[in-house]
């Protein structure tokens, strides 16, 4: 078979018991040919999967094969993603590219970033991350990190906000974080003080940032809101807001980052079978969104 005719696989390895519908629709439409889905992942089985993908096909063929790691559950994802680097043999040319999306994470995180950054230049924002622990608000801060914003990462625990900022800190040395503690109103008060971005990223159902706080914050410009189940993260900003103006602040909704969370997501997936030795995590799926 001529190289030009080597179908595209996606092996998709899924830490949840059903391997993801969404991210199989998402690979199809980004031009997979096949798909090779595998749930409940365990990370002492991913050699194996991984090894069936890069000693069938010559090195020169290898980039039509590409692993995608997804999974609700992100700290998961992270180690099958680990493994399967391991497993690669890149000295004689076995490897194939692979992408990290877990619970849709890096995607979501380029995508916020990205909106953030038409309307304000990052470097010269200040921003407050709520929800800054998770696995969406942790990217968010790696990604505001490394474009040299200057950002307070905001939780209901002081102590896991210190913690995310000094794992950040060490993958973004010059990175400026903040670590803060917010268990009531006067503490995001004061957080809010001098911010010009907001994000709030945290758990589904809870509203991080009220009407009145966010009308306090007169230098406040932007904010976007993750959280797309009622009552949503930022109190009157519509899921679908998409650069709304609300009382002179842009904001946005889930559902108005998401249509370019989609986009970003179909593009990385495409990406995997230019070459057979891109490793997209947060960083570079961001970086891809740059192209748009």
């Amino acid at each position: 078979m001529a190289l030009v005719d080597k179908r595209k696989i996606l092996i998709q390895l899924d830490s949840d018991p059903h391997a993801s519908v969404f991210d199989r629709v998402v690979a199809v439409d980004a031009g997979a040919d096949e798909i090779f889905s595998y749930a409940s992942v365990k990370p002492e089985q991913v050699q194996g999967l991984v090894h069936g993908a890069i000693f069938t096909r010559g090195p020169k063929s290898l980039k039509s094969t590409a692993i995608f790691v997804g999974g609700s559950d992100v700290l998961a994802g992270e180690k099958l993603m680990a493994e399967a680097l391991k497993a690669m043999i890149p000295k004689f040319g076995l490897r194939v590219s692979i992408m990290l999306d877990a619970n849709g994470a890096n995607t979501t995180a380029a995508a916020a970033v990205w909106s953030a950054g038409r309307h304000l230049n990052l470097k010269d924002a200040k921003a407050l991350v709520l929800g800054g622990t998770g696995p969406v608000g942790q990217r968010v801060v790696r990604l505001l990190a490394r474009e040299g914003a200057g950002i307070r990462v905001g939780s209901r625990q002081q102590a896991r906000a210190a913690a995310v900022c000094q794992e950040i800190a060490s993958r973004v040395p010059n990175g400026r974080l903040q670590p803060l503690g917010i268990a009531n109103e006067s503490d995001l008060t004061a957080a809010l003080e001098g911010r010009t971005l907001v994000f709030a990223a945290g758990a589904a159902g809870v509203v991080l940032l009220p009407k009145a706080a966010r009308e306090s914050c007169p230098t406040l410009q932007v904010a976007i809101d993750l959280n797309a189940v009622p009552p949503l993260g930022i109190e009157e900003v519509s899921v679908t807001d998409a650069g709304v103006d609300h009382d002179g602040v842009i904001c946005y909704g889930a559902i108005g980052v998401g249509d370019t969370k989609m986009k970003i997501h179909r593009a990385a997936v495409a990406s995997l079978f230019e070459t057979n030795d891109k490793v997209l995590d947060a960083e570079e799926i961001y970086q891809l969104a740059q192209t748009f």
